[in-house]
């Protein structure tokens, strides 16, 4: 490396995800746009309903429509910017903005899985202690279900995205992402990027992992007591069922994204922006679907309004 580009750090990158298609790439913004629009009324339409109707006004469907607030605040992180990237080129960022859009996707990002957790807590207290529900899902109680996720989820990518910012970025502005990925970014600097990937790994193992294996050990506890109570279980596994197969499939898409920056793979820089963008977009476009269309009484709802 020169030695004179080693006392320069960039303070302003080139977004350039999905450039080897070239003159195909503002095609993107076909899908994309799409997906943003079937998000946006997916969820909207599911807020609304749950909102309007007071039989709805359950932690549960409380629950799910602060789900569809934060699948649909973090749409509104990236995917503006990714679509005017795509249509007109604009492809320039601040290292100040990168490090804001980071926090604010990882931030948000962080509940998909936060939110499953609480789904689970709500499942585990109405099927195995129905009786005291009520006073558990209250505000004051639940409270304390609540704030350490959100201190954990705050905490640890304040952290993540502060040791990013401390890097000096002299190998290249050119960023292979079109988003401000926390590995697209790192992989940029120069210097020692070893306390970075380890802060990555820590994030991801206490944040998605651990919350994956608190949902299925919740889950496997109420199938137990479904059981041995000899009471019809089939809403409830169906429920649960759901639940895991939605923070399976995140954890997969999440993983195979985190890994192939950190391991040797034959994927293209193309493929590995493609499952970092499913990532942040698969929950918006189908949390509404799951949550929504598969729950009856929202369902219902929803049926009663179009009728």
């Amino acid at each position: 490396m020169d030695p004179l580009m080693e006392n320069v750090s960039h303070t302003y990158f080139i977004l350039n995800g999905f450039d080897e298609l070239g003159e195909m790439r503002p095609l993107l913004s076909i899908p994309f746009f799409f997906m943003f629009l079937l998000s946006i009324s997916a969820n909207s339409l599911l807020l609304y309903v749950i909102v309007s109707q007071r039989v709805l006004h359950s932690p549960m469907y409380i629950l799910i429509a602060l789900l569809a607030c934060v699948d649909l605040s973090q749409l509104f992180f990236f995917l503006p910017s990714m679509l005017l990237n795509f249509l007109f080129d604009l492809r320039g960022i601040s290292l100040t903005g990168c490090l804001t859009q980071m926090h604010c996707i990882h931030f948000t990002g962080a509940f998909q899985s936060s939110f499953l957790v609480w789904m689970a807590l709500d499942r585990y207290f109405a099927i195995c202690t129905p009786l005291y529900y009520h006073n558990s899902m209250a505000l004051p109680g639940f409270l304390k279900f609540v704030i350490p996720l959100l201190i954990r989820n705050f905490l640890l990518n304040t952290v993540l995205v502060s040791l990013a910012g401390r890097l000096p970025y002299c190998l290249t502005n050119i960023m292979d992402h079109c988003f401000c990925e926390h590995m697209a970014l790192v992989k940029l600097a120069c210097g020692n990027t070893s306390i970075n990937n380890l802060a990555g790994l820590m994030t991801i193992f206490l944040i998605s992992v651990t919350d994956f294996i608190i949902v299925t050990v919740s889950y496997v506890v109420i199938f137990r007591s479904v059981f041995r109570s000899g009471t019809s279980g089939a809403k409830a596994l169906n429920t649960c069922v759901t639940h895991i197969i939605v923070i399976s499939v995140n954890l997969i898409i999440l993983l195979t994204a985190f890994l192939s920056y950190r391991i040797r793979n034959n994927l293209s820089p193309s493929s590995r922006v493609f499952f970092s963008t499913m990532y942040l977009l698969f929950p918006g476009c189908f949390n509404p679907i799951i949550y929504g269309l598969r729950t009856k009484e929202i369902r219902q709802q929803i049926l009663r309004g179009i009728a």
